[in-house]
């Protein structure tokens, strides 16, 4: 019996919920319709995309896994950010007390 597909805007549903549950995904969502949540994201996402991902060919799961684990591991520790007067977001979160 084939199932009907879930539609991509309906990850708030219990059927989406119970489905990432029983697979051991842990959802990140906050509120339903609240958009700034996922802003972050998607920003850091394009980025590493842009910067990272789309000029090279890969040549298995492995090679990508661990060149995002570089990626972040970059931009968390080495990539400056001009709003932070030219401090990496580790440098930045060190200074303010937050890490």
């Amino acid at each position: 019996m084939l199932q009907r597909p879930i539609e991509p805007a309906q990850y708030t549903s219990e059927e989406w919920i119970g489905l990432a549950t029983d697979a051991g995904i842990t959802l990140s969502m906050s509120r339903k319709g609240y958009s700034p949540d996922n802003a972050a994201c998607e920003g850091l996402f394009g980025r590493m995309k842009n910067e990272m991902y789309h000029h090279r060919r890969w040549s298995d799961v492995d090679e990508l896994e661990q060149a995002i684990h570089d990626y972040n591991d970059f931009y968390n520790n080495k990539r400056i950010k001009n709003a932070y007067q030219g401090l990496s977001i580790t440098e930045q979160r060190t200074l303010a007390g937050i890490q």
